[in-house]
């Protein structure tokens, strides 16, 4: 087994499926059809694993290590089957005729068989180690089953911003073998932006030495408390960026880099002031007022929000972003290569006599057809190298250019106005739920973020194709993706917690047809068990809060309070004399009786205890009988 897989195996660490009552036999996208078929097949150690795969070395290889972890013993690979001899067999005869990234399998008795090539085969498997109970007496017993699947969307993506605040290596690696599990296969990496330069490149050292590192990050919520004076560094080597290239690669994932411009370029501009539109002037970045520290001059931001300071249009700067672009498009292979484009203010272009006579030459009408001569001058040079663009729905302003994809985060306008432009448009509306940097629910437990409100109820409810669009327009929705900034995400560990259930929903609107999407079932049956095994694998998950409790006031003086428990092997707490819930309170085992007298309230507390020991936030539910004093709710 290669070094890679058998890192990837090392976190398929198993938890029981009731495979036998779920109809979708505990898979994470759900599938596109699933039969149940009579009987069951029983892996043992007699069972042989067959490879008849053309690519399938590295799927067997998973498969097999799997099994190992989850039964504690090996299956014997072999290319013929003795008579009455049970076996897993990977196969891609017949995958031909399958959709991009489609499998099949199909469970007897006798024999296992998946079918797929490449992506398809390498899913079919996440799918059968997802269906695999916990052993009993040295068996797993399997259900007969027919399944047959495939992607409604092909681009399955998250973005993930590194250059806020930077994340190890290690922990890209562990956040892959997530996406791969849950057949997410586009890592979009913010490697740049204001506040940090995060990717080496060669030609340019200072976008490293000197971009890579700021002197402090803000206290608390924009504008903030005051500064943490400590030091925020960090880059990727471009030998560090290929190992992740190709540790995605052998998960079928792609990584699309993304260099920002012309705006939100503030470190780039530290590093080499000339790519600025004022390079002499002696201010802080964004600030009109002179630097007050020791050292004057340009610096890396050290707080959010969107900063006046923007590429120069000149021959230089577009020679020196195509020299970065080259050393970019060397490191990744990606189809597409993201250049941002938003939120790219227009103050210094208007200022500045340079800008003015280009426009003027250019015969540009203003400086939002300046931002499009400026993406569309990048476009052609990506263009030239047999890439292409893809770029916030800024970029639409003053004119797309001719081959860009346009990436829709300020609602689905941008990307409705793109495919009615026949361009391709991946649906990523903060406003649907897909920025998961914002807040999971609304109780005051909730870490400190940049706001907003995105449980992954209200992802797994987003459709990514919007109705207003013709059956024509709907083929340019290529596909959806969730993006994590990470302006208040200053650790791994707090980039697990906002992650994680909400790429699981992610990945269901993006993977699974939505007829077959049904919220009970997932939320219900097959997330408290993916929640269980994230728990065990020591990620720090975001525990949910009670199914079926309510954050809103609920009036009368007889209540049945009915809870279901949201992770397997997790308690409820509750409480109901205003004290904080946690191990000493009321263990729930069953729905509880409360009896409020006229004129009065109570206020249910509860936690949700997982069996590592991590904690939900604490959710109150006021129980009112004609109080007049009831705390306002919570707005949303």
């Amino acid at each position: 087994m290669n070094k890679a897989l058998s890192i990837f195996i090392g976190v398929l660490i198993s938890t029981s499926v009731s495979a036998q009552t779920d109809p979708n036999l505990g898979i994470i996208p759900a599938p596109v059809s699933i039969t149940r078929a009579n009987g069951n097949f029983i892996l043992d150690k007699t069972t042989v694993l067959i490879n008849k795969s053309i690519d399938g070395e590295k799927s067997t290889d998973l498969i097999n290590a799997f099994i190992v972890t989850k039964a504690g013993f090996a299956l014997r690979e072999t290319k013929a089957v003795s008579p009455n001899q049970k076996s897993i067999l990977l196969t891609s005869v017949g995958a031909d005729k399958l959709p991009a990234e489609g499998y099949t399998i199909k469970v007897t008795p006798a024999q296992i068989i998946l079918t797929g090539k490449g992506a398809g085969l390498f899913y079919a498997v996440q799918s059968i180690m997802q269906m695999m109970p916990d052993k009993v007496s040295d068996n797993i017993i399997i259900p007969a089953v027919d399944i047959n699947d495939y992607p409604r969307f092909g681009y399955r993506g998250t973005m993930l911003d590194v250059s806020r605040h930077f994340f190890p290596i290690s922990f890209i690696k562990k956040y892959l073998d997530q996406l791969a599990y849950y057949k997410i296969n586009t890592f979009h990496w913010h490697l740049t932006d204001d506040q940090g330069w995060r990717l080496e490149i060669k030609k340019y050292p200072k976008l490293t030495s000197i971009g890579s590192s700021r002197n402090g990050t803000i206290i608390g919520n924009y504008p903030g408390n005051g500064n943490y004076l400590t030091e925020v560094k960090g880059f990727y080597t471009q030998n560090e960026a290929k190992e992740i290239v190709k540790y995605a690669a052998d998960r079928y994932i792609t990584v699309i880099p993304e260099i920002e411009l012309p705006g939100h370029a503030s470190a780039a501009i530290a590093s080499y002031p000339e790519l600025s539109c004022f390079p002499n002037r002696d201010t802080f970045i964004g600030d009109k007022t002179p630097w007050s520290g020791s050292r004057k001059g340009k610096q890396v931001q050290q707080t959010w929000g969107v900063f006046d300071d923007i590429f120069v249009p000149s021959e230089n700067t577009f020679n020196m972003l195509n020299n970065i672009l080259d050393e970019v498009i060397a490191i990744f292979p990606s189809k597409y290569i993201h250049i941002g484009g938003d939120e790219a203010p227009k103050t210094y272009w208007k200022e500045s006599p340079f800008c003015q006579a280009l426009m003027k030459e250019k015969g540009l009408k203003d400086e939002h057809e300046l931002q499009s001569y400026f993406i569309q001058t990048i476009e052609k040079h990506v263009n030239d190298k047999g890439r292409s663009i893809i770029g916030w729905d800024e970029i639409l302003e003053g004119g797309l250019a001719p081959n860009a994809t346009v990436m829709s985060w300020r609602g689905e306008d941008g990307g409705i106005a793109a495919a009615q432009q026949n361009h391709d448009v991946i649906m990523t509306p903060g406003s649907m739920g897909l920025y998961i940097d914002h807040k999971q629910s609304n109780s005051p437990d909730e870490p400190v973020t940049i706001g907003g409100f995105a449980p992954y109820q209200k992802i797994y409810g987003y459709d990514p194709i919007p109705k207003i669009l013709t059956a024509d327009q709907r083929k340019y929705i290529k596909g959806v993706q969730a993006n994590m900034w990470s302006e208040y995400i200053k650790t791994p560990e707090k980039a697990e917690n906002h992650a994680f259930p909400r790429l699981l929903a992610l990945a269901e609107i993006a993977w699974s047809p939505v007829e077959r999407k049904d919220l009970k079932n997932f939320t219900e049956e097959r997330l408290p068990i993916h929640l269980a095994r994230l728990d065990k694998l020591g990620i720090n998950l975001w525990i949910p809060t009670p199914i079926g409790q309510s954050d809103k006031t609920l009036t009368g003086g007889d209540f049945s309070i009915d809870l279901k428990v949201p992770i397997t092997n997790g308690k409820i707490y509750y409480s109901l004399d205003g004290s904080r819930p946690s191990e000493n309170a009321f263990l729930y085992n069953s729905p509880v009786k409360v009896i409020v007298p006229q004129g009065e309230k109570r206020t249910l507390k509860t936690i949700v205890i997982a069996a590592s020991g991590r904690r939900s936030v604490t959710t109150e539910t006021i129980l009112n009988n004609g109080a007049l004093d009831v705390k306002p709710e919570a707005k949303k």
